[in-house]
């Protein structure tokens, strides 16, 4: 039985409670936590909160795919074209080694333009390829994530990476 990742839409602020419940049904769950400095007006804090709101991920098999949208908090699968699309393994293993790595990271739905591919040569992200682009004035590495509509955005010192592709289509 073949068994693929696929995101899921929850209620907001219900990822938590969402992953305990597919958990206790027996089903494979991933819902990466990062930790981020929250301001209000009187006081800092960090708090403990969903990498991507409102999704979660699971790892299930064609039969219980549906079973899986019976679950208390699940709005329904994340399509494109109308399909569930499945995620790749190794796209859920960026994010993991992400959350484990405990750096600093800033999500973005922007849609970037694509730069030089490059490889991470060192640090908790060695061998993860991804796109260079400029953004905020700062270089960055980006992870596209397409199925899940995010970017991952990682502050990487230049001697981290290797160019791959320098081979840039610009508009004239």
């Amino acid at each position: 039985m073949e068994y693929n990742w696929y995101a899921l839409y929850t209620f907001s602020r219900t990822e938590k409670r969402v992953k305990e419940r597919l958990e206790e049904a027996g089903i494979e769950v991933f819902l990466p936590i990062i930790r981020k400095l929250r301001k209000w007006k009187d006081r800092k804090k960090f708090v403990d909160e969903p990498m991507v709101s409102s999704y979660v991920f699971v790892k299930v098999s064609e039969r219980e795919y549906y079973k899986v949208l019976e679950t208390e908090g699940i709005v329904r699968y994340v399509t494109f074209a109308g399909k569930a699309a499945p995620i790749p393994e190794w796209q859920i293993d960026v994010m993991k080694r992400i959350v484990a790595s405990k750096c600093p990271v800033l999500l973005t739905t922007e849609k970037l333009l694509p730069g030089c591919k490059i490889r991470i040569i060192s640090g908790v992200f060695t061998s993860i390829e991804g796109e260079m682009v400029e953004f905020r004035g700062k270089k960055n590495l980006i992870i596209r994530i397409d199925q899940v509509g995010q970017s991952i955005l990682v502050n990487l010192p230049n001697e981290a990476v290797e160019v791959l592709n320098t081979n840039i289509e610009e508009n004239n």
